[in-house]
């Protein structure tokens, strides 16, 4: 009896291991086509953008920019859902913060967004064929690579103009992508801009985007991403004092669902 019970676990656990087989060699197929159908979209109707915008001004042509982002996300196998608080104040112009997961998260912010928003990106990342064209032309303001002061003048200067300008601004703060799917600690720049400037910040929870994409591995699991926009937080009474007291109160309001989340999708793992 016993020895026949040990064979049916033997035998249950080779057919799971050849489903997980096949799981797996599915699921690489599946990202392999997910990966070259949104990259051919990307290559292809990128540069046709960045066309366009030569003859038209960006910032008045947000429609066919909101279509390729939801584009890009889709063929790569991911849904957008929005929730937004009933303090996020759509008509202010913003630094929206935000916790960085994946090489999609900029497109995955403007299929929902609300507003005209631009991003503060590595200088580096404009030298990128059809990328970086995209988002020089568009308007994007450069990080330098190298933190001279002459440089960092220069992106003070260049993101008075575009807040000036009524262009929100993406800040992702970590200043890297996570390897755990947790969000990491803040760097204290765009909360020193913002005191500065005496700018708004709207912190944001990229929920569930690990699951799909993250830094580490290329495979594309279908997945749920939801955006909590959060309320709008003031900062021109803050004193010098408090910049790193709101770093950190902003960097908990945007954890706060992820750390939910990951919680929810990792209990079977622990078997709790």
């Amino acid at each position: 009896m016993k020895e026949a019970v040990a064979e049916e676990r033997v035998e249950a656990g080779g057919t799971r291991r050849r489903e997980m087989g096949m799981e797996r060699v599915w699921l690489i197929v599946r990202s392999g086509a997910r990966w070259l159908v949104s990259a051919l979209h990307f290559f292809t109707v990128c540069p046709l953008l960045v066309l366009l915008a030569l003859f038209k001004n960006p910032r008045h042509n947000d429609a066919p920019q909101r279509w390729f982002s939801r584009n890009v996300v889709r063929l790569a196998g991911a849904r957008v859902e929005a929730r937004m608080a009933p303090g996020f104040d759509a008509s202010r112009t913003s630094f929206f913060v935000v916790n960085h997961t994946s090489l999609f998260d900029p497109f995955v912010l403007y299929c929902v967004v609300p507003q005209i928003i631009r991003g503060l990106e590595l200088e580096s990342h404009f030298k990128i064929p059809a990328y970086g064209w995209l988002m020089k032309r568009f308007g994007n303001v450069p990080v330098p690579d190298v933190r001279k002061p002459s440089d960092l003048k220069r992106m003070w200067r260049l993101t008075k103009a575009a807040l000036d300008d009524g262009v929100s601004l993406v800040v992702f703060p970590e200043g890297k992508r996570t390897h755990d799917g947790r969000v990491g600690q803040f760097e204290d720049g765009v909360f020193r801009m913002a005191h500065h400037f005496g700018t708004p910040i709207v912190p944001v929870s990229l929920v569930g985007v690990f699951e799909w994409d993250h830094k580490g591995s290329w495979l594309l699991r279908p997945s749920k991403i939801v955006v909590h926009i959060h309320d709008t937080i003031e900062t021109a009474r803050l004193s010098r004092e408090e910049i790193h007291a709101l770093c950190e109160r902003v960097r908990g309001i945007i954890a706060a669902p992820i750390e939910a989340h990951l919680e929810t999708v990792r209990r079977p793992e622990t078997g709790n």
